[in-house]
């Protein structure tokens, strides 16, 4: 288990060095001048060097990149010398403690990683990230859960009518909801129940989770703004949920114990509910844990439609005003949390069913 458990973490590692290896080179061969963005287009020649030089981009490509990985690792190696461009600048770390020294001026530190800070608010982008990752985290919770239960339950209505009118259509919804972009559906469903008929359902078409009271009354939780952009996430997994516990059920239901347990005189619901269906989950439990980690990554269009300031929403309004040091510490926190969540789910696996720790 320990060998398995090594591997999967290992392959994690692997995948998110491939993945800051890409965000970086892709995010430094865009055109744009990331000084004048902090200075603005009146600053001064000597002030644009100094930032340039504050954030290494007087060096070269090579250099910066192992500038960027000693930010994001939680071990990183520096130097005390003032000129070395790895020198330990202690105002951008603002937690460390010394591991040991090498060498003349060479510093071994731990630390919390540093995504760099925004060009625009000149926050630090860790900081950025935590005042908006409760309202994704809560979008993503709300979405599977809605997708689960109505996934679960129209795959299982199909499965026990297979071939009638009601299996056609329900499968007719569930390629409808994989087929249509989430940002489409987004606009539908936002322009649709809460304008259009926004007065019998009492919705609005932007809000989010937070939001101040126009009373006076300061910053209050409004739960309704979540209905409609959780539906919305929710359409893609609902229609794969449905459909994988319909192929499951029609595996289950065709079981001798199934039809023993029918022959000794059960109700199809005892069978169903009691024998079927907790045997038939167990692919749907898998599925469910990647569709979390993907809502909790990929909410981006869904958020800025329905103005749900989430994580979502700030890589959108960052992209819109170039602010690079957002966008990257954005991708790389969604890539960290879906990489964690399948090595959770793998490892959970591992331990429940002994057979895949040899895969």
């Amino acid at each position: 288990m320990i060998q398995f458990i090594a591997k999967r973490v290992l392959y994690g590692v692997l995948v998110l060095a491939g993945v800051v290896t890409i965000v970086f080179l892709l995010f430094n061969v865009l055109p744009g001048d990331p000084a004048r963005m902090l200075m603005g287009q009146r600053a001064d020649e000597e002030s644009l060097k100094i930032i340039q030089k504050d954030l290494g981009l007087d060096q070269p490509l090579s250099k910066q990149f192992v500038m960027y990985l000693n930010d994001l690792s939680p071990v990183s190696f520096h130097n005390t010398d003032p000129d070395h461009y790895l020198y330990l600048d202690k105002e951008k770390y603002d937690d460390y403690s010394e591991l040991f020294t090498y060498g003349e001026t060479g510093v071994a530190v731990f630390k919390t990683p540093y995504l760099r800070r925004s060009y625009t608010t000149k926050r630090k982008v860790s900081e950025t990230m935590a005042d908006y990752m409760l309202e994704t985290a809560v979008l993503a919770l709300a979405s599977i859960i809605i997708a689960a239960f109505i996934g679960v339950l129209f795959g299982v209505f199909s499965a026990l009518n297979k071939d009638t009118w009601l299996d056609r259509a329900l499968l007719f919804f569930s390629v409808l909801g994989m087929s249509v972009p989430s940002f489409y559906s987004a606009i539908i469903i936002s322009w649709f129940f809460g304008f259009v008929i926004g007065d019998f359902t009492g919705l609005n078409m932007t809000g989010s989770l937070f939001e101040y009271d126009d009373l006076g009354n300061g910053e209050m939780i409004r739960l309704d703004n979540l209905i409609l952009p959780a539906l919305t996430l929710g359409l893609r997994p609902v229609s794969a949920i449905m459909q994988l516990t319909r192929s499951s059920m029609l595996d289950v239901m065709s079981q001798d114990y199934i039809r023993t347990a029918r022959a000794k005189g059960l109700r199809l619901w005892v069978v169903v509910i009691k024998h079927a269906l907790k045997n038939a989950l167990n692919p749907v439990v898998t599925a469910i844990s990647g569709m979390f980690a993907s809502l909790l990554a990929g909410a981006l269009f869904v958020e800025w439609v329905f103005g749900w300031k989430g994580i979502g929403w700030v890589l959108f309004d960052a992209l819109t005003k170039f602010d690079l040091p957002i966008v990257m510490g954005g991708v790389l926190l969604t890539a960290t949390i879906f990489v964690v969540i399948n090595i959770l789910v793998d490892i959970t696996y591992g331990l429940l069913d002994p057979r895949i720790r040899v895969k």
